[in-house]
């Protein structure tokens, strides 16, 4: 059986490269989109079986085309390939999402046309093989988490995404972003911080910080089994990863 396949993305290359490595799958027939009003066009007039659908794209992007095409009576399979921030990733895990990161690879790849496969062949006309993607939806459509902080005299929000690292001072919790360093209000200890960012790419790295791992560098190894961590704020600030947090951060990267 032959996998129509529909592959939505602004950028040229990356349609190319994509296109390139599905001619190693005998099944799959692959066609392209170049923005999400054509990608829906397509999946309307086409009724593609797959779609690989890239995130941030001008006009509609990733999550319109989702949005709208899920409304449809037969709706392809999404598999997302994305650039996107650690917190995305983090949401695609929890609604158990098939997402591919760019650049992709061709192992990676195989293990997602495997998945859909085994999905096109085991449902039902009039099931759907993937119900995750409403909840995918919903998360994504709630506004990102904030913390208070004291800036220029007056309390401000700020999204999580934006801090860079929490860090102890004395006896207060401080916020570090690209323009400067905080108070934080609302939050008084660590494991305050810990508990509201347990959702987030954000690991405590000793006793006196959280960091958000989305805006970690580069990382290196130290002595006595701890790990520096550069970050990728404007002083590249440089922060000790404990020897019993060095099992966590390579867990979340993956290594």
């Amino acid at each position: 059986m032959k996998i129509r396949t529909l592959i939505v993305d602004d950028e040229a290359p990356a349609r190319s490269e994509l296109s390139f490595l599905l001619e190693s799958f005998p099944d799959i027939e692959a066609d392209e989109a170049r923005t999400g009003r054509e990608a829906l066009d397509m999946i309307r007039s086409d009724s593609p079986d797959l779609v690989f659908l890239d995130i941030q794209m001008p006009g509609a992007d990733g999550f319109d085309v989702l949005r709208e095409a899920r409304c449809l009576p037969d709706p392809p399979l999404f598999i997302f390939v994305t650039a996107f921030d650690q917190y995305a990733i983090r949401a695609f895990e929890k609604n158990a999402v098939d997402y591919l990161l760019k650049p992709v690879e061709s192992s990676r790849l195989k293990v997602s046309v495997e998945r859909v496969r085994e999905l096109l062949g085991r449902n039902a006309p009039e099931s759907d093989p993937q119900p995750e993607m409403n909840d995918l939806l919903a998360a994504v459509g709630k506004p990102l988490p904030r913390v208070t902080v004291e800036k220029n005299g007056r309390l401000q929000l700020i999204d999580f995404e934006k801090v860079v690292y929490f860090e102890l001072s004395g006896r207060k919790i401080m916020v570090n972003t690209y323009d400067g360093c905080h108070p934080c209000h609302g939050l008084a200890t660590l494991d305050d911080v810990e508990t509201r960012v347990s959702d987030l790419p954000f690991l405590r790295i000793n006793r006196s910080a959280v960091v958000n791992l989305s805006h970690v560098k580069e990382f290196s190894p130290w002595t006595g089994g701890k790990y520096t961590l550069v970050l990728n704020d404007d002083g590249s600030t440089e922060l000790t990863l404990s020897r019993g947090r060095v099992r966590d951060f390579k867990q979340y990267l993956g290594l």
